[in-house]
Order: structure tokens, then C-alpha cells, then sequence
């Protein structure tokens, strides 16, 4: 018989590849939830500012494209419980802007020109990149840090050009790109579980104090001990 042809498609495959993956995976995730309070944080500092107005840009190359635009799609749709619709644009997904960008200006221009359309002050720009060297990433940053805006990175291992070149940056220290676009998209998930419960401690109503009866003397705290 030979093999690839023969063989039937639900033979036993020779280990190796498949178990590796999961290997480099769950090496790499058991790193990665020490990052876990700072995507927390994250939630909460965007749904302030996502609450208050702003709006958040995103942008990636690639993979990390996909995984970006990702985010949006969970803040003007929804993550798991219903609530109110965000502002949230992933710059790589408008093509006509991104191509004419290029065309004109160069492929390194084609976030930052976004940026400078769409960001203000007090917005969040998140960037996406394995290698955090992309430079139409690069750019982007410079130009959202200099309009005032908050700049967060999701790359692969550290040190690289995007951590250095952003506010703050989460970098996944793993060996090869597909894990690390993969728990990129572990961090959206959790990014968007923080956001949503940070939402919804927001809109919870204030607990109801009751006044004392008349002539008591005691405060609404008093009376309710």
C-alpha cells in the first residue's frame, strides 16, 4: 500500500506535529495568565473610556487583522450578554481607504493616515502583531501617541520595536507566530469579559439608603444597622 494514497483517511497519523502544538500551547498559556490582571485592567480603562464617547481603533496585518477585527465585532455587537453598542473601527477592514492609502502614499501609511482621519484625544488605538515590527503599525502608533490617544500592543516576544513604540503592551513569549495569534485571541476574549463586567458594574443601580422615621435622630446608615 502506499501511503497518502492507500491509506485510509482516518488511519492513526504518526505523532509528532499535532502534539507539539498543543505542547508550545500549553507552555505558553501557562506564561500568559500571569498577564491576566493587566487585560483586566485593560477592560476597565476602556469601558470608561468607550463609555464616556471615545472610540477605539484597531489595526493588524494578516492573522493579526483577523484577530483585531475580532475585538470590534464583540464592542459593536455583542460578547455574550446584551448591552449597548460601542464605537469600536478596524482600520485594515475599510479596503477602499486601505488601498487607495497605499497606492498613493505607501503601505506604511495606511493606519497611520486612519488615525489621523479617526483618532482624538482620549481614544484607544490597540495594535496587533506577531513580530511587533510591522512598520504601518509603527506608524500608526507615533501618530495616535501624538494626537493624545491611549496606545496598546498584543505582540509576540519581547523586547520588539511595537512594545517599545506604545503605551503599554502585552507580548506573548512564544516560539512560533501561530501560537501567539492564538492567545491573542484568548486576550480579546478576556479583554472583552473585563470590558462587559466592567459595563455592567457601571450601569448597576446605587443601592437604595432608607430614611429614618421622623423624629428618630439617626442617619440612613444608623437606622438601617
Amino acid at each position: 500500500m502506499k501511503p497518502g494514497i492507500d491509506a485510509h483517511p482516518h488511519s492513526p497519523r504518526p505523532a509528532g506535529a499535532d502534539d507539539r502544538h498543543c505542547d508550545e500551547l500549553l507552555a505558553a498559556l501557562r506564561v500568559f495568565r500571569r498577564s491576566a490582571p493587566q487585560i483586566h485592567r485593560w477592560g476597565g480603562t476602556l469601558a470608561q473610556a468607550l463609555g464616556g464617547g471615545a472610540r477605539l481603533l484597531v489595526a493588524g496585518n494578516g492573522g493579526s487583522a483577523a484577530q483585531a477585527q475580532h475585538l470590534t465585532a464583540e464592542l459593536v455587537g455583542r460578547y455574550r450578554d446584551d448591552r449597548p453598542a460601542y464605537s469600536a473601527l478596524a482600520l485594515h477592514a475599510d479596503t477602499s481607504s486601505t488601498t487607495a492609502i497605499a497606492n498613493d502614499y505607501g503601505v506604511q501609511e495606511v493606519f497611520a493616515r486612519q488615525v489621523r482621519a479617526h483618532g482624538r484625544a482620549g481614544d484607544v488605538l490597540v495594535l496587533l502583531s506577531t513580530s511587533g515590527a510591522s512598520a504601518n503599525l509603527l506608524a500608526a502608533a507615533e501618530q495616535a501617541r501624538g494626537a493624545g490617544m491611549a496606545v496598546w500592543a498584543l505582540t509576540g516576544p519581547a523586547p520588539n520595536p511595537l512594545e517599545a513604540a506604545c503605551d503599554e503592551a502585552l507580548c506573548v513569549n512564544a516560539p512560533v507566530s501561530a501560537t501567539v495569534q492564538e492567545l491573542h485571541l484568548v486576550a480579546v476574549h478576556m479583554l472583552c469579559e473585563s470590558f462587559d463586567r466592567a459595563v455592567g458594574l457601571a450601569a448597576a443601580p446605587a443601592p437604595v439608603v432608607k430614611a429614618p422615621p421622623a423624629g428618630t435622630g439617626l442617619t440612613g446608615t444608623e437606622a438601617g444597622q
